[in-house]
């Protein structure tokens, strides 16, 4: 039996890791914040009985939107190769998009989003243009005067990041807006031990509430207890004694809370795992990369969220990797092929479930980049274009305004960057309105959210059908 003695240091140290990847319960721990996460009820929706979820797909490191929408007039095209220089795209090689609501004006998409293409031209995609963050509407001369109060840490990723997933550009936050949306409407769904917002990309500020944290899979599964199941006497012994610890009443208030938390993690991995063997295969469907396994684990816990308990879900996927100061061309042409290839299989797999319509897509990145080239890529910008897939989507449509790419233009305040038209609270708003929020929560949600749009004045944009 010697070379089976486990010591005690190792039987704690691998019980310690309990269901690390389950949830991300050790942050909510010390930060105090689960103390209450699992009795309050903040909803203030009315009905919630149908399914819905929302997939965030973050293009992190600033994606170059206008090599992704471009234009195809040929007036608006020659201004954008000469702005573009060495970066633009051939005019032959530009996808073709037949847009509902640009008369006059042409427009294609970067020749690796054939999927993307086809689900526009159908009426599944829609394209929200020229977005970005913004405290208040400014002017080109509001910008150089600073008359107008601009996004907190404008052109910084770790800021950017930050406004587009709290929905806060005058301020720093320590809770987004994905996060505060599962705090609204936790009570639309009946299993306590599993969080609405789920993420496939550990933890993120996205979906950290108030009371509310995300539930953190792998693209491959949910991530618990190693071996629990086996059958070695060594692992059921360990697997016996946590189970006493978790089943164990403390007269702590931070152990019992930290119990609480972890005992909830493991029951619900267990329950997602349980889940997963009966959910669909998707055989052949998915791609294999990482983009697409993701999406694939998104689609298969969508497929079982009635034996989950879920009719509301929010999912993260974080793609980053899109800083690209070197090599624009040949990296964008191999990450958008990545994209397009999730999108569109991911639009299969919800087709065969029957969930396209209850589940919308939408990407987000924390900024453009320069329309000039650096020499072989582009530095950090602002306005940018994005994406939203679903069967609610009022898609063959471009919302908000393409602008003009001339440089010193209007809206170009120098080196390529362009002043958004479009902020993303009103994407946001639009997001949350079709997921079930009340129009009492909007500004609560987004505070400079009626520099924009009057409430309950119809849709902030009218991409969704809500």
């Amino acid at each position: 039996m010697d070379s089976y003695r486990i010591s005690r240091r190792k039987f704690i140290g691998q019980a310690s890791c309990l269901a690390v990847g389950g949830t991300t319960f050790l942050s909510s721990v010390l930060n105090l914040k689960a103390m209450n996460a699992m009795a309050i009820n903040n909803s203030s929706v009315v009905n919630c009985n149908d399914y819905k979820a929302l997939v965030c797909l973050f293009n992190s490191g600033g994606l170059d939107a206008f090599n992704m929408l471009l234009p195809r007039t040929t007036s608006e095209y020659n201004i954008y190769a000469a702005t573009r220089s060495n970066l633009a795209l051939p005019y032959n090689d530009i996808r073709p998009i037949n847009s509902l609501n640009t008369p006059g004006r042409q427009f294609g998409l970067h020749p690796s989003m054939v999927n993307i293409q086809n689900l526009f031209n159908s009426g599944d995609v829609a394209f929200i243009s020229n977005i970005g963050a913004l405290v208040a509407p400014m002017t080109k001369q509001e910008y150089y005067d600073e008359s107008v109060t601009a996004p907190l840490g404008l052109y910084s990723h770790s800021d950017q990041q930050m406004h587009w997933q709290t929905g806060f550009a005058h301020a720093r936050s320590a809770t987004g807006w994905g996060g505060r949306i599962a705090d609204l409407l936790t009570s639309c769904n009946t299993n306590t031990n599993i969080s609405m917002a789920m993420s496939l990309s550990g933890t993120n500020l996205f979906e950290t509430g108030n009371n509310s944290v995300e539930f953190t899979l792998s693209p491959y599964g949910p991530v618990g207890i190693s071996d629990d199941n086996d059958g070695w006497w060594y692992n059921t012994l360990r697997k016996t004694n946590i189970t006493n610890m978790l089943d164990a009443t403390y007269k702590n208030v931070f152990e019992q809370t930290y119990k609480n938390i972890t005992k909830s993690a493991r029951t619900g991995n267990q329950q997602i795992e349980a889940a997963l063997v009966n959910a669909p295969q998707f055989t052949g469907v998915f791609s294999q990369t990482y983009l697409s396994d993701a999406f694939k684990m998104v689609a298969k816990i969508i497929a079982s969220q009635s034996n989950l308990g879920m009719n509301r879900q929010i999912f993260f996927i974080d793609y980053g990797g899109w800083d690209h100061h070197d090599e624009l061309l040949q990296n964008q042409m191999d990450m958008l092929t990545e994209v397009d290839d999730a999108i569109g299989e991911f639009h299969t797999a919800l087709s065969s479930i029957n969930k396209l319509d209850s589940v919308t897509t939408f990407t987000v990145s924390e900024f453009c980049r320069t329309l000039t080239s650096n020499g072989n890529g582009t530095d950090h910008a602002w306005g940018s274009n994005v994406f939203v897939m679903g069967g609610a989507v009022n898609g063959q449509r471009i919302y908000g305004e393409y602008p003009s790419l001339q440089l010193n233009g209007p809206i170009e305040v120098g080196g390529g960057v362009l002043i958004p038209s479009t902020a993303a609270e009103e994407y946001f708003a639009e997001l949350a309105m079709w997921f079930g929020v009340a129009n009492s929560d909007l500004l609560d949600l987004y505070p400079n959210l009626g520099n924009f749009y009057s409430v309950g004045n119809g849709n902030p944009l009218g991409f969704l059908n809500i």
